[in-house]
C-alpha cells in the first residue's frame, strides 16, 4: 500500500472538501425539517458528500499504482475532482433555494442547471474512463490485486451509466411535455412517482423499481471488491491453501463474477418495477443461483490444482505492488 502523501492531491483535496460537507449536511438534517420529493432536504447533498469520499479516495489511490501515462492519469484525476465539484456545487445551491437539482426543468434556469449536472457527470464519467484504462495498463505484480482493481473500476463504470436510464423521460412525462406542462424529466423509480414510499436512509422506493439500487452497487465496487481481496491476505498465516497466489486469483475471479451477477440482478429487477425488499419468486431465485454459483466456485478455487499436491507454489501476501515513483 503506497503512502497517502503520494496519492493523486486534487482527488484527496476534494475527498477532505467532501468530508467536511457531510458534517454540514449532517447538520442540515438535524436544524432544516424541510422535506423535497418526499425526502429530508438534506439528505442528498448528505448522501452524495458520502459518497464522493470514498470514491474520490478510491481512485487517489489507485492513480498510484499506474506504471504508465502518468500525466495522463493526473489530469483525468483532476479532471473527475472538478467535475465532482461542480456537481456538488449544483445539488447545494439548489437545496438552500428549495428546488430540486436533479431532473428539474420548471424553469430556464433550473433546466440549464440540470443541463450543466449532465455535462459534469459525462466529464466525471470519461475521467474514470481514462483511469481505467491506464489501470489495464498498469503492470501489477500480484495477479489477484490487478484483477480486484481493474473489475472493481470497470464495474464502477457500468453503475454510474446506469445514472444515464434515469434521465429518460417518464411516459407521463412524455405526455405531460406534448403540450408544455412538465415540471421534471426523469426519474429514480420505475413504475411508480418518485418521492412515494421509500427506504430509510437510503430513500429506495418499497413500492416500484429504483434504478439507484444498481447505480449505488455498481459504483461501490470501486471499494468493494479490492477490500474483499484483504480477506483471503488477513487470513493466510492461519489458512495455507490462500498463501498461493493461484487460489486468491481463482477466488478473486468468483467474487468479481458474483458482484458483476449482483449489479445485473439489481438492475434486471429495477427495471421490472420492482422493489428491492419485496422481490418476487423469479428474482428470488436467481439470487438463490448466484449465492449457489459463488459458494461452488469459493469451493473450487479452494481445491488443489490437479498434481500440485500439498507443494504449491507459494507466493508473497503483498496484495498490491505500487508504481515506482513519487506521484
Amino acid at each position: 500500500m503506497s503512502r497517502w502523501h503520494t496519492w493523486h492531491r486534487p482527488l484527496v483535496l476534494f475527498a477532505a472538501s467532501m468530508a467536511v460537507m457531510t458534517a454540514v449536511s449532517g447538520v442540515g438534517l438535524l436544524v432544516d425539517d424541510r422535506v423535497l420529493a418526499g425526502a429530508p432536504i438534506w439528505a442528498k447533498p448528505f448522501k452524495f458528500a458520502v459518497s464522493f469520499v470514498v470514491y474520490a479516495l478510491s481512485l487517489a489511490w489507485m492513480l498510484t499504482l499506474t506504471d504508465r501515462g502518468r500525466r495522463v492519469g493526473r489530469w483525468a484525476g483532476t479532471v473527475v475532482a472538478a467535475a465532482s465539484l461542480g456537481e456538488m456545487v449544483i445539488i447545494t445551491g439548489q437545496v438552500i433555494r428549495g428546488k430540486r437539482s436533479h431532473f428539474n426543468v420548471a424553469t430556464p434556469f433550473d433546466a440549464a442547471l440540470f443541463q450543466v449536472m449532465g455535462v459534469t457527470v459525462v466529464v466525471l464519467w470519461a475521467g474514470t474512463l481514462v483511469i481505467a484504462v491506464l489501470l489495464l495498463r498498469a503492470r501489477i505484480a500480484d495477479r489477484a490485486s490487478a484483477l480486484a482493481v481493474r473489475a472493481g473500476v470497470l464495474l464502477a463504470l457500468a453503475g454510474a451509466g446506469i445514472g444515464f436510464l434515469m434521465t429518460v423521460p417518464t411516459p407521463e412525462q412524455r405526455a405531460a411535455g406534448l403540450d408544455g406542462t412538465a415540471d421534471v424529466v426523469g426519474a429514480h423509480a420505475v413504475g411508480v412517482p418518485d418521492g412515494g414510499p421509500s427506504m430509510p436512509f437510503t430513500g429506495w422506493s418499497t413500492t416500484g423499481g429504483d434504478l439507484r439500487v444498481p447505480h449505488f452497487v455498481g459504483m461501490h465496487a470501486l471499494q468493494i471488491l479490492p477490500l474483499l481481496l484483504l480477506a483471503p491476505v488477513a487470513l493466510a498465516p492461519r489458512l495455507p491453501r490462500l498463501r498461493d497466489a493461484g487460489v486468491r486469483l481463482r477466488l478473486t475471479r468468483v467474487a468479481v463474477g458474483a458482484y458483476a451477477g449482483l449489479v445485473a440482478l439489481v438492475l434486471w429487477q429495477a427495471l421490472r418495477g420492482q422493489p428491492l425488499v419485496h422481490p418476487d419468486g423469479v428474482t428470488l431465485g436467481c439470487a438463490a443461483l448466484l449465492v449457489a454459483g459463488t459458494a461452488l466456485g469459493g469451493y473450487a478455487a479452494l481445491r488443489p490444482a490437479p498434481g500440485r499436491g500439498r507443494r504449491g507454489r507459494i507466493s508473497g501476501l503483498r496484495p498490491i505492488r505500487t508504481g515506482t515513483g513519487s506521484e
